[in-house]
């Protein structure tokens, strides 16, 4: 076959083909095809509603003992036994250390044996005294001797004082060697052994917490002082504590009841943070000083306020937004102001009214006018457009 009849033929094949395309194609396919519309976007809905909306603030805190000493020794001494055992819980006046008492004992009994000398010098110089009035009456000695007798019995007299002094010294530093709870607490660590030597007010002998009740310290943003400080107006003596609620992390359900009792006179210009501290009965020493804890302030309530899930509320270039959904099944994107959410549900001032459908599962497919196919409804709420 010559080349311009192949060629022939292979036009006339292409212009059937174009042909057939043309005929068989999308312009004349049915009407419906062309106008089908997207299927329905499965979501999970929830109905808004009314209620009262607490305002918690949530934190991190730390315990602290209600009470903390460093045990010190108020004498020079060598440490005779060790009484208390670590983790033991004492209560107050409890011997925890004892000194070696040899030295005070021997200080006690030499101040002793110095105030009998004085006393009987005073006794001595005071029947001086009477004998030499007797005499100076009688005319045998001057009013000037018996001035003199007089300032001998007085400096007698001193002199007794201050030794007296010195056994009272001495007998406190004996029972200083005495070593006793300040307070019922927990023991520490044991930080001396028999025969260690101690100097005065230096060395840390043990530390002793009051855990009982127990404090939490923590630090609230600044923003809210001026709702912390109308919160707790009033004081404690008239119900005005602030009520917070403390937590172990990781373990939700365990929660502990307390009270603030501590707002700082400053904020700190560095955190912008101002601290606080709140006391928590402790009764079964669950919570322990140092440990991190969850603590949640209620700062207000928010009566009759429109809530929805937290799920519902999704964050947009502008800000706070839902997607609202009619009794059509068509979505409708509103912007929302949030005043506050707890426990899983979030209050809203502006957007969305009492009654009303909101998306809490699916967002991400939808967009304005979409229509939407509600899968589950939230517990006990009807999704829209289905039957009641």
């Amino acid at each position: 076959m010559k080349k311009s009849t192949r060629v022939a033929v292979l036009a006339l094949t292409l212009l059937g083909v174009g042909a057939g395309y043309w005929y068989l194609g999308p312009r004349h396919s049915g009407a419906g095809q062309l106008a089908k519309e997207p299927p329905p976007v499965p979501v999970v809905l929830a109905r808004a509603a009314v209620k009262d909306m607490p305002i918690v603030l949530a934190v991190v805190g730390r315990g602290e003992a209600y009470e903390t000493v460093s045990l010190k020794s108020r004498v020079d001494g060598q440490v005779a036994s060790v009484v208390f055992a670590e983790g033991q819980h004492v209560s107050r006046g409890d011997e925890l250390i004892r000194l070696d008492t040899t030295d005070f004992t021997l200080r006690l009994r030499q101040a002793e044996a110095i105030v009998a000398r004085d006393e009987a010098q005073l006794a001595k110089a005071s029947a001086d005294t009477r004998r030499y009035l007797a005499l100076r009456d009688r005319g045998f000695v001057s009013e000037e001797k018996v001035n003199e007798m007089r300032t001998g019995e007085a400096v007698a007299g001193a002199a007794l004082r201050a030794d007296q002094a010195a056994v009272d010294l001495a007998r406190a530093q004996l029972s200083y060697a005495s070593i006793r709870a300040p307070f019922a607490g927990v023991m520490g660590a044991r930080l001396v052994y028999p025969g260690a030597a101690v100097k005065l007010n230096d060395t840390v002998l043990a530390v002793i917490n009051r855990v009982r009740p127990l404090y939490v310290g923590f630090a609230v943003p600044e923003k809210h002082l001026s709702r912390l400080r109308s919160a707790m107006t009033g004081g404690c003596q008239t119900g005005g504590c602030l009520k917070v609620s403390v937590g172990i992390p990781g373990e939700e359900a365990r929660r502990f009841d307390g009270e603030a009792r501590f707002i700082d006179n400053a904020v700190d210009p560095a955190t912008g943070t101002i601290r606080m501290k709140a006391v928590v009965d402790n009764r079964d020493e669950v919570l322990t000083p140092g440990q991190f804890l969850d603590v949640s302030l209620t700062l207000d309530t928010l009566r009759d306020s429109v809530v929805v899930p937290d799920a519902a509320v999704q964050q947009g270039p502008e800000g706070s937004l839902v997607f609202v959904v009619n009794a059509q099944g068509i979505v409708e994107v509103r912007k929302v102001e949030v005043a506050a959410s707890s426990g899983g549900l979030t209050a809203v001032s502006r957007g969305v009214q009492s009654g009303e459908s909101v998306v809490t599962d699916g967002q991400l497919r939808l967009v304005a006018g979409a229509r939407v196919q509600a899968q589950e409804a939230g517990a006990g709420v009807p999704a829209a457009g289905q039957q009641r």
